[in-house]
């Protein structure tokens, strides 16, 4: 296999040993080029052993945020079509209510408004359409943080974002990426939804739900004990565990995101499933170069846009100068990245102009416990030994090899 890390790919190797998780795949560059991948161990472990090869799909998880929704939404401000500072009831009616409060496109965008950071909305919402209706209501709910003084990591934020998108252009958020992003970068395996032909091509997840059932149940505990509805709250916590929207058996093919599968597996925070060759793609769509966005939008991805508060946020992505994340500490302050729960992970050095893609299914079979962080912290650091020990020769020979097998594949 050509462009192989023997650093990266040996600890992967070390990791799916102990396993951490089943398998792996990467894309490492710069200058919108892949320097390095590679595809390593299992991309299914259960109900038959399939490996993983670098043309395997995976669920993406959160990196639909950046990828998709965020790009989508700043081709739209370029447009005119959106305007960052806008309230959100300008797009979504079901957010005109005078005892609401009021929320911007820009809020969503950085995680500051308030909202928070998930709930189990197929039993709040009747249908997909009934989404925004059911975040809506939150909004009327007390809330310790509000707008514009904490950050919060919601998907909320995002499934809204998403419904702005798919009101203003009038196209559903999967169409609206198809041919926006997909189609203007040649992309042919990334989509929401894959076909059932592909199958044996993508990367399984979780066996049936069971780690967001148990949040689920938290969720709906917490909240009725806090509305005084202890008993009530048993008998609806008993009567959880027989809902049918619970998957049994493995997500394979499927998105793993519950409140994606709910809103037919096309949602703003999750449903994008893609390769790391693909994923890198989109992502160098943030650095000059970009075929997609202009280069005046470019430096909002880097700014820091929540000065103040404990995490730092540019739009859609967290910068590295956030203590504690996943950058690792080979990556400069000014590099931003992203995390996906099945075992994702994007970071972008904006200097340098590189980038680091990481796919993994760590949720396959069930969800365990491991130290993501580190792992992502691990392959960023070896990721940027990579490229640092290049030479110029070294680094042209590659970028030829690439492009010779990107044109046969």
């Amino acid at each position: 296999m050509s462009n192989v890390s023997d650093l990266i790919s040996g600890f992967l190797k070390t990791e799916i040993a102990n396993g951490s998780i089943p398998g792996a795949q990467y894309a490492i560059g710069e200058n919108q080029q892949i320097v390095a991948e590679d595809a390593l161990g299992l991309a299914v472990v259960e109900p038959e052993a399939l490996p993983t090869t670098l043309d395997t799909i995976y669920d993406l998880a959160s990196l639909t945020k950046p990828l998709v929704t965020a790009l989508l939404v700043l081709k739209l401000v370029e447009r005119r079509a959106l305007d960052l500072d806008a309230p959100i009831d300008r797009y979504l009616n079901e957010f005109n209510h005078r005892d609401k409060r009021e929320i911007t496109i820009t809020q969503l965008l950085t995680h500051t408004s308030g909202l928070p950071n998930w709930r189990p909305l197929y039993f709040e919402a009747a249908s997909r359409s009934d989404v925004p209706a059911a975040i809506s209501r939150i909004l009327l709910e007390p809330t310790p943080s509000p707008a514009s003084t904490e950050v919060i990591y919601s998907d909320l934020n995002y499934i809204i974002l998403g419904f702005v998108l798919e009101r203003v252009t009038g196209e559903r958020l999967d169409r609206l990426a198809q041919h926006e992003i997909f189609e203007p970068l040649g992309l042919r395996r990334t989509m929401f939804n894959p076909p059932a032909h592909l199958l044996s091509e993508i990367a399984a997840t979780e066996r049936g739900q069971e780690f967001e059932f148990s949040n689920a149940i938290a969720d709906v505990q917490t909240r009725s004990w806090q509305k005084g509805y202890a008993q009530a709250n048993s008998t609806f916590s008993n009567d959880l565990s027989h809902q049918s929207c619970w998957r049994k058996g493995v997500i394979w093919g499927g998105v793993h995101d519950g409140n994606a599968n709910f809103m037919e597996g096309v949602a703003g925070h999750a449903g994008l499933f893609s390769t790391a060759r693909e994923a890198f793609s989109i992502a160098s769509q943030v650095l000059p170069g970009s075929k997609l966005l202009s280069t005046d939008t470019l430096p909002l991805f880097a700014a820091n846009m929540t000065s103040g508060c404990a995490t730092s946020r540019s739009i859609a992505w967290i910068l590295a100068e956030t203590p504690d994340c996943s950058s690792g500490p080979a990556l400069p302050a000014s590099a931003f990245g992203h995390n996906g729960f099945t075992g994702t992970s994007i970071w972008i050095d904006p200097a340098k102009r590189r980038v680091f893609v990481l796919l993994t299914n760590r949720v396959h079979p069930t969800v365990h416990s491991i130290d993501m962080r580190e792992l992502r912290r691990r392959f960023n650091t070896l990721a940027v030994q990579t490229l640092d020990g290049l030479s110029t020769c070294e680094r042209q020979a590659r970028y030829l090899m690439h492009d010779k097998q990107s044109s046969k594949d």
